[in-house]
């Protein structure tokens, strides 16, 4: 009985150690689903906010679904994309090249109705407006961090981007603009809970197997 015990409690450490590593392979997303733009900016997901563990840096690519734009208004205090984090300085960041160019600030930065962002990305040779709109992915990496140092703000909310939405009229300038943004809730990841329940149903296979020989 004591073998029994003991197998099955090394089949569940070593169960447990594999579904956990090979979660932490994967990227954590989160939607971009609250539209606080001026007049409204469409239906919502916006866009994803996605973040990947890489050693002791954090990988982050923020993408914006067709037909979103970032854009530089007052509304994102000139920054296309804002975000908190603990333990961070704006020394950490570093963004992917880019066009047009960007580069990362320190806050607080208030974005409208989503409140203050300690930290955001920005288009330093941006003019205001649908003109200078942009929409490849903002993808940038923050070293000496952890997914878990990234933090809503007190208005709950973790990331926002200032968008154009040209859903009706082009970069014409007469589209809705302003903040959307989104809490600390991840897009649902069915290959992980696949993952986990393949895991653990090994478990409780191999744990009556066990019981039956036992028996």
């Amino acid at each position: 009985m004591r073998g029994m015990k003991t197998a099955l409690l090394i089949l569940v450490v070593l169960a447990v150690g594999w579904i956990a590593g090979a979660h932490s392979a994967e990227a954590v997303s989160f939607d971009l689903n609250v539209d606080l733009c001026t007049g409204g900016c469409g239906s919502p997901p916006f866009g994803t906010v996605t973040l990947l563990q890489n050693l002791s840096t954090v990988d982050v690519a923020v993408h914006l679904n067709s037909p979103n734009w970032f854009i530089k208004t007052g509304a994102g205090d000139s920054q296309a994309f804002g975000f908190n984090a603990n333990d961070v300085v704006v020394g950490d960041i570093t963004v992917d090249a880019h066009a047009p160019g960007l580069v990362a600030a320190a806050g607080p930065f208030h974005m409208d109705g989503a409140g203050n962002f300690g930290f955001g990305i920005n288009c330093p040779s941006c003019g205001n407006g649908a003109p200078d709109a942009f929409n490849p992915d903002i993808i940038f990496h923050v070293a000496n961090a952890t997914i878990a140092d990234f933090v809503e703000n007190s208005s709950e909310f973790a990331f926002a981007a200032d968008i154009f939405s040209n859903n009706l009229n082009g970069l014409t300038g007469n589209g809705n603009t302003g903040v959307v943004t989104t809490g600390l809730a991840p897009v649902p990841e069915p290959s992980s809970l696949l993952l986990l329940g393949t895991g653990l149903a090994a478990v409780r296979v191999v744990g009556q197997r066990l019981k039956r020989r036992a028996a």
